[in-house]
């Protein structure tokens, strides 16, 4: 019957997903987090590589860019990742990743489908998810919240 059809198709889903709501940040966050600690990490410690890639790139006083975007990326990344002020630290990764897509990958940009192909653009829709949904419920920013009585983070 068509009541069964809708339980199994809307129902049932929502009951899980009721359920495994606090799974979805938290796999957005350690993944998209540890890619930005370590590569900020790598970047860090080869900063005179990054140095020579900005200038290639055109980017302005890349003795200062890169050195800023590489710890932009580690702290940030961190941040991310065990969800405290994941909102805020969301907003200068989407910012760097904006910067990389028009500085290194604007060039290789065709069509709309190969925009929304960027690694770098799922990278910005990610963060913004994180900016606006919040880091979910097992983050620090939710420990703090908890512990400060605040309202839902």
């Amino acid at each position: 019957s068509m009541n069964l059809i809708a339980t199994l198709i809307y129902d049932l889903p929502s009951a899980v997903a009721r359920r495994l709501a606090w799974l979805a940040p938290l796999i957005a966050r350690l993944t998209i987090g540890w890619v930005f600690v370590s590569t900020g990490w790598g970047k860090l410690h080869n900063l005179q590589k990054i140095i020579d890639y900005f200038t290639e790139l055109g980017i302005p006083y890349p003795q200062y860019q890169a050195p800023f975007a590489s710890a932009n990326e580690f702290v940030c990344g961190l941040l991310v990742l065990v969800g405290l002020a994941t909102r805020i630290a969301s907003i200068p990764l989407i910012i760097v990743m904006f910067i990389a897509i028009k500085t290194a990958q604007w060039g290789n940009v065709d069509s709309f489908a190969g925009f929304f192909g960027l690694t770098e653009w799922a990278y910005v829709a990610i963060f913004a998810w994180l900016a606006i949904a919040g880091p979910g419920p097992v983050s620090l920013d939710r420990l703090i919240a908890t512990a400060m009585k605040r309202q839902e983070i």
